[in-house]
């Protein structure tokens, strides 16, 4: 492997209600879904002290999304940005994370609200929510400052699947 070639293997697989994009949540806090974290078996001694937090990262492979392009209209506006300055699932390195509230933990399942992935997604890597570490209080939010509070654009559509 080059030192520009990377190997990343799922650790498990997320379960939830959602076949394809479209009418899927685009984050986590539009969500009230349930949804599953299925662990394989050679990692599931990592989730040990989980249960002991309230919220988590999901890290996670957007399997199904199409080729990345560098210019995107994100769910949440009708202008191009970069697909940097976005959320979107068609990245060069297609990569999402979703912070989810964690219902139970158990052996090699962890089931969690705020399902925003769709079923079947390969699941790379879980890390706890800390509040001393990752809450921020001047927070810029670029673009989307200027949406509006009662804009309804949360949930998605098929744009960026193939």
């Amino acid at each position: 492997m080059s030192s520009s070639e990377y190997r990343v293997v799922p650790i498990g697989v997320i379960e939830t209600e959602y076949e394809s994009s479209e009418s899927t949540p685009i984050q986590p806090i539009y969500s009230q879904s349930v949804g599953r974290a299925i662990i394989n078996p050679e990692y599931s001694a990592g989730l040990k002290s989980l249960e002991l937090f309230s919220h988590g990262y999901l890290i996670y492979w957007f399997d199904r999304a199409k080729k990345p392009e560098l210019l995107v209209t994100p769910y949440l506006d009708d202008r191009q940005h970069g697909v940097f300055a976005t959320r979107v699932p068609s990245r060069p390195n297609p990569i999402g994370i979703s912070i989810v509230e964690f219902i139970e933990v158990g052996r090699h399942i962890i089931v969690f609200r705020g399902a925003d992935m769709l079923n079947g997604t390969p699941l790379l890597d879980i890390k706890p929510y800390i509040s001393k570490f990752d809450d921020r209080k001047s927070v810029v939010d670029g673009w989307i400052k200027e949406m509006s509070s009662d804009d309804e654009r949360y949930i998605a559509d098929d744009r960026f699947e193939e």
